[in-house]
């Protein structure tokens, strides 16, 4: 229990951070989101193969690439990459107009319920008092989007809220895996190749002057906005995802869901302290009806 406990905890602090380094480097730098997107996934997927290759190593079950690659491959699915490309590429965009705590707050608040609603069709039930806070956790997420200086707009939100039902598929997905490390590294390699048609639509397809991002600036890859992209591929993705895949299949998806809607509160916090970013009432009160309705989630799992 302590070591379910152990993992989750780092995993969750992993996600907040993803919300931190993401908005440092767009608020902060002049790298633009699509090269963030690159960058996070293909340092992830080489930090991961890098991982793999001395795991196997070590236990002396692969001699050549060639087996560990048929190992990652039995261990992921296209579908899983697809999860995951479609969660990193809307998070990023989202986050050029929302803050770290309330974009924070909105992906898991959407997580949650993907996770529940694909629970509940694999059987999953709450009790009643888990049903009392996953009704608060939900007004909380009301009560952000209410019409305010700080809500964030409908655009950020519709794709923060997509970026949420993506990562919940990837969560319940990720219970089917035999090997956390080896699934994790095949979902960031299926992710990291859709770059590539990203990539071309958005320098040939559409016009250089987009609205959601100004492409012809000429500090695309200023080299703070690389180290926060690499560490939030390196450390935040590629480790946290992995830890995250580990202590899945340990924990239910419904307690799962609710667990990673502290994510907001922490990522709110980590905005105040290293960005200045305000906290409203509005926000205050949001993160407080969520982090309430996690206990009593919680709470109602453990009677």
């Amino acid at each position: 229990m302590l070591r379910t406990i152990l993992l989750v905890t780092i995993a969750v602090i992993a996600f907040a951070a993803n919300s931190l380094l993401c908005r440092m480097a767009l608020v902060n730098t002049g790298i633009d989101p699509t090269s963030f997107i690159v960058l996070r996934l293909v340092s992830g997927t080489i930090t991961l193969i890098i991982l793999s290759l001395l795991l196997h190593l070590r236990s002396n079950t692969m001699t050549t690439i060639s087996s560990l690659l048929q190992s990652i491959k039995a261990n992921t699915s296209l579908s899983t990459g697809i999860a995951l490309f479609l969660y990193a590429t809307c998070f990023s965009y989202a986050y050029i107009t929302m803050s770290t705590g309330s974009g924070a707050l909105l992906l898991f608040g959407s997580v949650q319920l993907t996770m529940i609603t694909l629970g509940f069709i694999q059987g999953e039930r709450f009790a009643f008092l888990q049903w009392t806070g996953f009704a608060i956790a939900f007004a909380g997420l009301i009560t952000l989007l209410l019409p305010s200086a700080s809500a964030p707009s409908i655009l950020s939100s519709a794709m923060m809220t997509l970026a949420g039902m993506a990562w919940g598929v990837y969560s319940l997905l990720g219970k089917r895996s035999r090997s956390a490390l080896l699934a994790t590294t095949g979902n960031f390699i299926y992710a990291s190749v859709l770059c590539i048609p990203l990539v071309i639509v958005v320098l040939f397809v559409f016009p250089l002057n987009l609205t959601l991002v100004n492409l012809s600036s000429t500090a695309l890859w200023h080299h703070e906005g690389i180290v926060y992209a690499l560490g939030s591929g390196i450390f935040a993705s590629a480790c946290g995802y992995a830890i995250w895949y580990t202590a899945l299949p340990l924990i239910k998806s419904t307690t799962a869901a609710t667990v990673q809607l502290s994510v907001p509160v922490i990522a709110t916090l980590m905005g105040w302290l290293f960005l200045g970013e305000s906290v409203s009432w509005q926000i205050a009160i949001a993160s407080s009806m969520t982090l309430g309705g996690i206990y009593l989630v919680i709470m109602g799992k453990a009677r």
